[in-house]
């Protein structure tokens, strides 16, 4: 069974950084997709970095890239998420996320088998 344990978010001011963690247990390791999602409140999830598990490539959604980046540990056990240049709209529970198996990352909440507790990151103006 798959575990997910986060880390890190917070408050901070725009323009500001922050890190999230999330440590894995029981995860497959090799194959399937590991990321981040965010929900704000009244809208839907949605993804915002995901990492290939076969070969590391990354994805970010349009809103994130170059100011977001995704990473992992060599074993694979934890993914981060290193957050800078923080604007008010990326104020939002931050979710870790694991699709075990496949070769390829879905942008889609329902296709992740695996979550994190969840982690409020709020950027103030």
């Amino acid at each position: 069974q798959v575990q997910l344990v986060e880390s890190g978010g917070g408050s901070v001011q725009a323009g500001g950084s922050l890190r999230l963690s999330c440590g894995v247990s029981g995860y497959i390791t090799g194959s399937g997709c590991m990321g981040w999602f965010r929900q704000a409140p009244g809208k839907e999830r949605e993804w915002v970095a995901l990492i290939l598990a076969s070969d590391g490539s990354t994805f970010y959604i349009d809103s994130v890239r170059g100011r977001f980046t995704i990473s992992r540990d060599s074993a694979k056990k934890s993914v981060y998420l290193q957050m800078d240049s923080l604007k008010p709209e990326d104020t939002a529970t931050y979710y870790c996320a694991v699709r075990s198996g496949g070769n390829f990352c879905p942008g889609l909440s329902s296709a992740y088998n695996s979550w994190g507790q969840g982690s409020q990151v709020t950027v103030s103006s």
